[in-house]
C-alpha cells in the first residue's frame, strides 16, 4: 500500500528487547486529518502516532515502527502497563461523532494486515483506546465498525451470545473483563467500554447478554497468552 512519511519528533526508544505486541486504534477528534496531522508532528504538544489514516484513505507515517511513539498514555492491557512501549498506534481522521468512512475503513484494513502479518501479532491484540484506559479515553467509540474487523481476521467479535435482559452476575462478568484484557477500573466503566466496543447503543445494569459475550470472549481469547501468533 502506498504511506507517505511525515516524521514525528514525538517518539522514543522502546525498552531493550520490546516487540510490539498490540495495536491500539484511536480517534483524532479534531476536523479533518490535516489538523491532526500537524498537531501528531508538533513538538510543543508531546503526542504521536505511528499512523495517521485519513478520512480519504491516505496513510501517513509518523514514527518508525520500532520506536515508542506516544499515543496511548496511562492504562494497561492484561499483564502489559506500559502500553506506549508493546504497541503500535494507529489515528483515524475522525471527530468521533459520525461514522468511519469506507475508504477509510478499506485503507485501516489493508494497513492492519500489513502490521499483524509482519510483527505477528493475533488479532485479539488489536484493541481501542478505550479499552486500555476505561474511564478516561472513549475513542475509537460506538461509530467505529468493530465487527467488519473482526469479519476479516483483523480483530474479535463474540459468537452469537445472548443471556437476555435481565440483570447478571456482576462478579462474574467482571471477572471475565479481567480475564479477556481490560485493567482495574471501576466496574460501571469497564462496563460502559466493553459496550462501547462490542454493544454499542446497550444502557442500564449489567445484563445477561453482557455476561455471555464477556464469558465468551474471555474464554477463546484469554489475555496475554494471545500476544503473538503460533
Amino acid at each position: 500500500m502506498n504511506i507517505r512519511w511525515r516524521p514525528s519528533p514525538n517518539f522514543g526508544p522502546r525498552p531493550d528487547g520490546v516487540e510490539p505486541s498490540l495495536v491500539v486504534l484511536h480517534y483524532t477528534a479534531m476536523d479533518g486529518s490535516a489538523a491532526a496531522l500537524d498537531r501528531l508532528c508538533a513538538a510543543e504538544c508531546g503526542v504521536s502516532a505511528h499512523y495517521l489514516v485519513s478520512e480519504s484513505g491516505g496513510v501517513t507515517q509518523l514514527v518508525d515502527e520500532a520506536c515508542r511513539a506516544w499515543h496511548a498514555g496511562a492504562g494497561a492491557w492484561g499483564a502489559i502497563g506500559d502500553v506506549n512501549a508493546h504497541s503500535i498506534g494507529i489515528e483515524l481522521a475522525n471527530r468521533g461523532d459520525h461514522p468511519f468512512a469506507a475508504a477509510q475503513m478499506s485503507a485501516l484494513e489493508d494497513l492492519l494486515s500489513d502490521v499483524l502479518n509482519r510483527r505477528s501479532i493475533a488479532p485479539e491484540r488489536v484493541i481501542g483506546h478505550s479499552d486500555m484506559a476505561p474511564g478516561r479515553k472513549i475513542d475509537p467509540g460506538p461509530r467505529f465498525d468493530w465487527a467488519r474487523l473482526a469479519r476479516r481476521g483483523l480483530s474479535v467479535w463474540p459468537a452469537a451470545a445472548e443471556g437476555g435482559g435481565q440483570p447478571a452476575d456482576e462478579a462474574g462478568f467482571q471477572a471475565a473483563l479481567g480475564a479477556f484484557g481490560y485493567p482495574a477500573a471501576a466496574p460501571a466503566r469497564r462496563r460502559e467500554v466493553f459496550r462501547v466496543r462490542f454493544r454499542p447503543w446497550a444502557s442500564g445494569p449489567t445484563d445477561g447478554t453482557d455476561l455471555a459475550r464477556a464469558r465468551e470472549l474471555a474464554r477463546r481469547f484469554p489475555v496475554d497468552q494471545g500476544r503473538a501468533r503460533a
